[in-house]
This record gives C-alpha cells, sequence and structure tokens, in this order.
C-alpha cells in the first residue's frame, strides 16, 4: 500500500535533511504507526516548505500521478492565505485570489481523483496565537469551507484538522502545540498523525 503526502513546510517538516526523507513530522509519526502493524505499507512525503496550491498545481500533478499511490494525502492552503493576508491586498483582491486557488484545486482534483483511488484533502488550520494570526481566521475558515465543497464534489474525504487542535490547545495549551501559530510542536504533528491513523486502520 503506497501512501504519497503533499503539502508545505507542516507536511515537509525538515524531510530534506532525512534518509528516507519522511521530516520529523506527522507523516513520520504515521509512517512508524502503519509500519510497527507489520503491513506492508510504503509511505512517501513529498511535502515542500512555501509550497501554494498553484505550485503544487504545476509541479506535483504529473509526479503524484507517476508513482500511482494507493492513498494521496493533500494539506496545502496556508501560504495562500499568507500571500492574501499580508501584500496589501483589498477585500476584493483578496476574493479574486481565493477563487483562483479553488479554481487550482478543482484543476488538481479533477487530474488526480480518476486515477488515484483515495484521496484524502486534509482541512488548513491556524492558531490565534500569537494574537496577529487572529485576523487570518476568516479567511482560514471561508477557505476550509470552500476545500470542504470540493471533497463533496469529487466524493472525496476531508480530514476536519482546526477543531482538533483548538482542543488540544485548551488541553495542554498553545505552547505546546504550535510553535508559532502556523506550524506544529511533536505533540500538534501526533494529532495529525492520529487522526489519519485512526481513518486509515479502520479502512485498509
Amino acid at each position: 500500500m503506497l501512501l504519497l503526502c503533499l503539502g508545505d513546510s507542516i507536511t515537509d517538516c525538515g524531510r530534506i535533511f532525512d534518509s528516507p526523507p519522511l521530516g520529523n513530522g506527522y507523516v513520520r509519526q504515521l509512517a512508524n504507526r502503519l509500519t510497527d502493524e507489520g503491513k506492508n505499507w510504503q509511505v512517501i512525503n513529498k511535502g515542500m516548505d512555501g509550497l501554494t496550491l498553484s505550485k503544487l498545481l504545476q509541479n506535483f500533478t504529473e509526479s503524484a500521478l507517476s508513482m500511482q499511490p494507493d492513498i494521496l494525502t493533500i494539506l496545502i492552503g496556508i501560504n495562500d492565505i499568507s500571500l492574501m493576508q499580508n501584500t496589501g491586498r483589498t477585500p476584493a483582491q483578496q476574493q479574486d485570489r481565493m477563487d483562483c486557488f479553488f479554481g487550482d484545486y478543482d484543476r488538481l482534483l479533477a487530474a488526480l481523483f480518476p486515477k488515484i483511488p483515495h484521496i484524502l484533502l486534509l482541512e488548513p488550520f491556524i492558531f490565534s496565537y500569537p494574537a496577529e494570526y487572529i485576523n487570518w481566521l476568516p479567511l482560514v475558515q471561508r477557505m476550509s469551507q470552500g476545500i470542504k465543497n470540493l471533497a463533496k464534489k469529487y466524493h472525496l474525504t476531508y480530514i476536519f484538522l482546526q477543531e482538533p487542535l483548538n482542543k488540544a490547545v485548551q488541553a495542554y495549551g498553545a505552547e505546546n502545540i504550535t510553535t508559532d501559530g502556523i506550524h506544529l510542536t511533536a505533540k500538534g504533528h501526533e494529532i495529525i498523525a492520529d487522526l489519519l491513523y485512526t481513518y486509515m486502520h479502520s479502512r485498509f
């Protein structure tokens, strides 16, 4: 069973320094749990620091198809939010970029969906710590809803992340879940790995 994980720095998590290149985040934790079961799992991490949806569409569509994964996970969006929020765009310009994001995501899924048996779309997330990211929340929520709609359109699995991570912050404190409001601690990555493992363990 081949699992391919695509995403930005949250997925990457230092993978280029690893051998095998799984990174130090949820992909490695998930791979360890799956292989500990003794099943024939192969896990590939193709996360890339700074990746946006348009770059993913341009640079990874063909390579993802060529790997012929049984399962594909996609966690993308926070760098697109950063471009909307931090580049002086008006609300109308932010909406235009959001529309482009959804258009690119739709094209990506249209290319991948017929050929990859199982595709999991992971919810983008943000923390209100530090406080500057509170202003990002409406855009992240809008993006999450749009991705959820695409999951419904293509009959794909949508993995909720924001609420489980928020609950973890309440239980353990923000500093134990996120390093900077965007990226995750080992405990934060564990939450994503647990959610994915639970899904996969019950189905494969």
